[in-house]
């Protein structure tokens, strides 16, 4: 049966409509500057410098085809055959038609083609106008001559200093010292704060914020009869029971996974290597913000667990498995050169470590004197020293495609029988035979090819050594017993403790200088510049440092990060690079107080949140106002609420919650391990549509690099692959295709229609603002309950017009329509 046009096509193109229209200002917002050059100097130069500079660069003894790619100009310039880059025009761009290998006649470089990772890289800088810093002087070298003492100067690397809390009359607007702080400025531009949210909204932005699911009707109820006598009461009683909440971890452990990269998968061009264990490492992250594990004590464990001591094994375990935060990134295994692999995966551990605890681009001064913060290159082999003292354990299998294999670390824990099924002895005596039949087999193919290299096929050494591996690594993860081991990916120092090498331009075969391992010198008091310990890699002192109360950055970038997530906007907007090229504080003093009330607190992350959301500031309406947009129109002064659409995971887990289809119970392990105990001995995941046939949170989907679930790609799910910590948030039309079109929303639409009509609580009549209590968190307008009304009605209708007699089937159509519509919303899809 068709529904009337009013629902079925009007409705729901109308409400799809509504989508867009209910954008909020500055939606899909474009790549900024310091986003732009943070991707040059991190993805484009190191590659230039590798792939290119020998032959196209002042420094080249002979320059071909007249072409230059060490400065902006030059590239723009182009040589003999034209412009090499056109910004904004990859297709238009000469570099990539040499290094797409598209032209036989114009291949670059000439003796091997790029990895399709580096090739994309470059298609992407383009897209993104080729921003880039370089500039050339009249010697035709780069230079950069670094005055420390000017750059601690900087406001980021000066420490936090508490200022005087503004002050106003006792009637005045402010609560707390946030609304304080925030009033001053909008009295200093001479705006006034909108008036504050209504019950029902503040109530589903505290659900989504704290937990990432809806309120239901009931929580809803009871809240507004709460406010009634107190509304403040009210709203302090919620959060604390949020914040208590096992389902606050699995939200905020997820904006510190988007950070830390995590993802199951190796990524770039090797993508079909696993990481099977990599879903500890997500358990820990959701239960440290569910305990509220002190943030200085969380950073320590990530760089520095295994160096830490405990007498309780499932503590020492816990401090061994966060060392996965260093293991957990994309890796170059397919590389030919060991040193080259080792250099590309300490710059990797850099690179997340920097952006995410410091808000720092340490990377960018792999190949040169960071060209904008006061970070010299020397500083960077300071800190390369420490990671290379340090051995990374990621436990994937050898193949023809990973020339790196790794084993991983055993924990000092059981692992857990009910979810990996031990072996037998009788099974692990027969693998080991097959073990050791294979091993002999290779050694005599082995001996066959060294007499006659044409009686013994290549392919039959490499079949036989994948067997060798696949066996020899399965049988690594049971005890002798059969008993599953329990295994985690990490970090642990190295046998070989040393001072990195110097290298001119990051290239490994330009090794200068050996450089003392150490921190950078300009977040440094001259205590923290003494030489490091040769009997140890570092990573402990280098985690107290970033962890100290007295480091500049690290209290500031995390409460920057919270208020982000909370605000929209951080007080720092750029809150991956607080450089020279990030943005700068909208509100200085207020970040300040919250980042030294932080670490007087013990650097409890559950009672900073408390404190913001608490604040006035926070519980403020998104009603717009035309004076205060004239004069904020990015609402940088907070005289209003930002509406936000939700992210992909609350999307996703509120269709399933409303429906009544969400377990809220965690699974253990991960899809990927699950269906195969040990991915390294040759299994393969089969996750293709788990994401629509999981019960569970999305935290818990597998997540493999380059095929994340599509539910969460198209709505901008973070890039795995790097560390986010501000995810894009775009409108495309895939958006409102997908909860148009989806099976997956459907579903859940029929799930909920089950509910209401089911639920004996609800009469027939009230189905309708039943629906929009449980979608909307607040109860429908007149003129909506109108509106759907006359849907139900002109349902029956029909229902008697076409003189069908199943009419309990036709009513579960309409009301799964009318559900199916309120899901594609814009009052589902925001929370203002």
């Amino acid at each position: 049966m068709r529904f009337p046009c009013s629902l079925s096509e009007r409705t729901i193109k109308a409400t799809v409509l509504a989508v867009f229209a209910a954008i909020p200002t500055g939606a899909g917002l474009a790549q900024t500057d310091s986003a732009g050059l943070d991707f040059f100097e991190s993805k484009i130069r190191p590659a230039l410098v590798e792939h290119c500079y020998k032959c196209h660069s002042q420094d080249s003894e002979k320059v071909k085809g007249g072409l230059l790619l060490d400065t902006r100009e030059a590239s723009l310039q182009g040589g003999d055959s034209g412009a090499a880059v056109v910004p904004g025009k990859a297709d238009d761009s000469l570099l990539m038609t040499a290094i797409s290998y598209d032209d036989s006649s114009l291949e670059m470089p000439p003796k091997y083609k790029l990895d399709a990772e580096v090739i994309a890289d470059f298609r992407k800088w383009i897209e993104m106008g080729a921003p880039d810093p370089r500039e050339s002087d009249s010697a035709g070298m780069i230079t950069s001559i670094i005055d420390m003492d000017a750059g601690r100067e900087f406001w980021a690397y000066r420490k936090p200093q508490q200022g005087k809390v503004p002050e106003f009359s006792a009637n005045a607007w402010p609560v707390t010292d946030i609304d304080h702080y925030i009033y001053a400025g909008l009295t200093e531009a001479k705006l006034e704060p909108v008036a504050d949210a209504d019950s029902y909204t503040l109530l589903r932005r505290l659900y989504f914020d704290l937990i990432g699911l809806p309120p239901k009707p009931e929580q809803i109820e009871a809240f507004i009869k709460a406010c009634e006598k107190d509304r403040s009461a009210a709203v302090a009683a919620v959060v604390d029971e949020l914040l208590a909440s096992p389902q606050f971890g699995e939200r905020w452990g997820r904006h510190w996974l988007d950070v830390a990269r995590y993802a199951e998968s190796n990524g770039r061009d090797v993508n079909v290597v696993f990481y099977p264990e990599a879903w500890r490492y997500r358990d820990y992250v959701i239960k440290s913000f569910n305990d509220d594990k002190p943030y200085d004590i969380f950073l320590t464990e990530q760089l520095a667990g295994d160096l830490m001591t405990s007498p309780d094994k499932q503590e020492r375990a816990q401090q061994g498995i966060a060392t996965g935060f260093l293991a957990l990134g994309p890796k170059n295994l397919n590389s030919q050169v060991e040193e080259q692999f080792r250099y590309d995966l300490v710059d990797e551990q850099i690179e997340t470590l920097g952006k995410a605890m410091l808000g720092t681009t340490i990377s960018c001064a792999r190949c040169h004197d960071h060209k904008f913060d006061p970070i010299p290159q020397s500083d960077y082999y300071a800190m390369a020293g420490i990671f290379l003292s340090s051995d990374t354990w990621f436990g994937t299998y050898s193949s023809v495609q990973n020339r790196h294999a790794s084993e991983l670390i055993e924990l000092p824990i059981k692992e857990n029988e009910f979810a990996f099924e031990p072996l037998s002895p009788d099974e692990i005596e027969a693998k080991k035979n097959q073990l050791n039949r294979a091993r002999d087999r290779m050694r005599e193919l082995v001996r066959a090819r060294s007499e006659d290299p044409a009686q013994v096929d290549r392919r039959q050494l490499l079949q036989l050594n994948h067997v060798i591996t696949m066996l020899d690594t399965e049988l690594n993860t049971y005890d002798e017993n059969g008993k599953p081991i329990a295994l985690a990916m990490g970090v642990t120092d190295s046998e070989d403790i040393s001072d990195a090498q110097f290298l001119v331009r990051g290239e490994v075969d330009l090794p200068k200088d050996t450089v003392p391992r150490g921190f950078l010198q300009v977040m440094s008091d001259e205590e923290d510049l003494q030489p490091l310990a040769d009997d140890s890699s570092g990573r402990l002192e280098l985690a107290r440092w970033i962890a100290s109360p007295e480091h500049p950055l690290t209290a500031r970038v995390m409460v920057n990060r919270v208020w982000m997530h909370l605000m929209g906007n951080g007080i720092v907007t750029s809150v991956d690079n607080f450089g020279a090229t990030g943005s700068k504080p909208s509100h200085p003093e207020l970040l300040d107080h919250l980042a030294l009330q932080f670490m007087a607190d013990d650097w409890s992350v559950k009672n900073l949140i408390r404190e913001i959301v608490l604040s006035r500031t926070y519980q403020l309406s998104s009603t717009f106002d035309s004076t205060a947009f004239t004069t904020d129109p990015e609402n940088a002064l907070r005289w209003r609420a930002d509406q936000r659409r939700l992210d992909a995971e609350s999307l996703r887990d509120s269709l399933l919650a409303i429906s009544g289809s969400l377990e809220i119970e965690p699974p253990y392990g991960s899809v990927i391990t699950q269906q195969s105990r040990n991915l390294r001995s040759g299994g393969v995941a089969d996750i293709e549509g788990f994401e629509f046939t999981s019960p569970h949170r999305s935290v818990y989907l597998p997540i493999v690099r380059k095929q994340v679930p599509d539910s969460l790609d198209i709505f901008d799910f973070a890039d795995p692959s790097t560390g986010v910590g501000r995810r894009e948030t775009t409108t495309v039309p895939s958006q409102a295709l997908f909860l148009m079109n989806s099976d997956f929303v459907r579903t859940q639409a029929e799930a909920t229609a089950r509910r209401l009509i089911e639920n004996e609580g609800i009469k027939p009549g009230q189905q309708g603002a039943a629906a929009f209590q449980m979608v909307f968190g607040r109860p429908p307008s007149a003129d909506e309950m109108r509106k759907a009304s006359s849907f139900f009605q002109q349902s029956l209708e029909i229902t008697s017009q076409e003189n069908r007699t199943d009419r309990d089937a036709a009513y579960l159509e309409a009301m799964t329509d009318f559900c199916h519509a309120l899901f594609t919303s814009a009052d589902f899809l925001y929370v203002n």
